[in-house]
């Protein structure tokens, strides 16, 4: 596990401001190592604020820390990104999503392929999600 000067390191490479509970929603985001949910975190961090939470999510995703996941099951999920990630196309990975337990992981050596766009077509997000089932549940 990082220690806090660790974690307050990756916030400010973000430009994100190292708070109490930016730093404990970091560490759950270090410890899972799986995309989670506002409600997930709720769970987790249950002696801290839902909107606070919500709010820590939203920035962290503005300053590319995290990126979310619609992996079908119409809940919005968040992952860690990897600290070169600038959530460009060519950043974009595959998740995996789990019919069996519910839990979504991503495959960040897995690269979305280019795909040849028409004339004037502007690629800002791609999302490709593979469902099966993961190894603790097979």
């Amino acid at each position: 596990m990082l220690n806090i000067n660790q974690e307050e390191n990756i916030l400010k490479n973000r430009k994100v401001k190292p708070t109490a509970v930016r730093l404990l929603v970091l560490r759950q985001f270090m410890e899972v190592n799986k995309a989670i949910s506002l409600k997930d975190l709720e769970q987790l961090l249950v002696h801290s604020d839902k909107s606070t939470i919500f709010r820590t999510l939203k920035t962290f995703e503005q300053q590319k820390l995290i990126h979310s996941v619609a992996d079908g099951s119409g809940i919005t999920k968040y992952a860690l990104c990897l600290e070169s990630c600038e959530c460009e196309p060519k950043d974009q990975h595959f998740h995996f999503h789990c019919i069996s337990c519910e839990m979504t992981f991503c495959l960040p050596k897995q690269s979305i392929p280019i795909v040849q766009l028409p004339p004037k077509f502007t690629l800002q997000q791609a999302n490709l999600v593979l469902k099966g089932i993961c190894a603790n549940c097979n």
